[in-house]
């Protein structure tokens, strides 16, 4: 008898130890998926606005996005350590090769548009310069405002660094003109800045500075200039209906690229950027996709 009780007492506890239904067992934690994204610090901002609400409306995505410039970003694409490049211009055709070498096929996706404005300090009278006047300007063959019609002052010349695909497009479509025989480069007073925020803050302190940036970035103490394609006109200013209009002459694709066609979570992610996340490249300025 007393043997039958100890074994009554012995299932109760067990009993008691279990849980009561199925329901209570405890469930595993979902798995995390991370995606690396670097690059374009014109794309940073961006990126960073796609990836907040992405990752509200994914909890299980955790997605890091650095900037450093197109060049980094698609190095590091290159070298496998990123998931995401975000580039400001096309990778060249000897990144495409440095990424085969490595086994790694870039897919190339266009994300959003963007204008690159010509800023100078509000004081500045000039209102308008032609690509030619531009090219001119950053090459230092014009190197005084009253060449343009602006006060007898020395320009100052900002641009970003040279891993910026900012940098790089200027450079081909603006200095260059779109020329591929032109080997014209930035004139060595050029100051390099380190950032969209460092040129908006020389600009805005310096009168007889002149900049360039994407037009995302531009705030409303800088003055924009117009820009035509030659003296003939029109001069057009940078907005998100002039780019669709192909009336603005310095505007250009914004990408990501990827280690090959993309799968699951970022093959999820990449749509949702290229559909219901455009609603976000107007709102910071840039031009979404058609």
């Amino acid at each position: 008898m007393l043997l039958l009780s100890s074994l009554l007492l012995v299932n109760a506890l067990v009993a008691c130890a279990l849980p009561s239904s199925a329901h209570e067992l405890p469930r595993p934690s979902p798995a995390i998926t991370t995606i690396e994204n670097m690059g374009s610090d014109t794309l940073v901002n961006l990126a960073l606005a796609w990836a907040e609400e992405y990752m509200q409306r994914h909890p299980d995505v955790r997605i890091s996005v650095t900037g450093g410039g197109s060049g980094t970003g698609i190095a590091a694409l290159i070298n496998g350590t990123v998931d995401i490049a975000n580039a400001s211009r096309e990778m060249k055709p000897e990144e495409f090769e440095q990424a085969r070498a490595n086994g790694i096929i870039p897919k190339e996706f266009t994300v959003a548009r963007d204008a690159i404005a010509v800023v100078v300090h509000p004081s500045n009278p000039v209102n308008g310069l032609t690509i030619e006047q531009i090219s001119q300007i950053y090459t230092g063959h014009i190197t005084n405002w009253r060449e343009v019609g602006g006060e007898d002052c020395p320009i100052v010349l900002l641009s970003r660094e040279s891993n910026s695909g900012t940098y790089m497009y200027f450079l081909e479509h603006v200095i260059r003109r779109g020329d591929s025989h032109d080997e014209s480069l930035f004139s060595p007073d050029t100051l390099l800045m380190p950032s969209s925020e460092g040129i908006s803050a020389e600009v805005r302190q310096n009168p007889n500075a002149i900049g360039y940036d994407g037009l995302g970035y531009v705030t409303p103490d800088q003055k924009v200039l117009a820009v035509a394609a030659s003296e003939e006109g029109p001069y057009v200013l940078p907005s998100i209906e002039t780019v669709n209009q192909g009336l603005y002459p310095i505007s250009r694709p914004l990408y990501m690229y990827t280690a090959g066609e993309p799968t699951g979570v970022l093959k999820d992610y990449l749509d949702w950027i290229r559909t219901e996340g455009q609603k976000h490249v107007s709102r910071l300025g840039f031009v979404p996709l058609r």
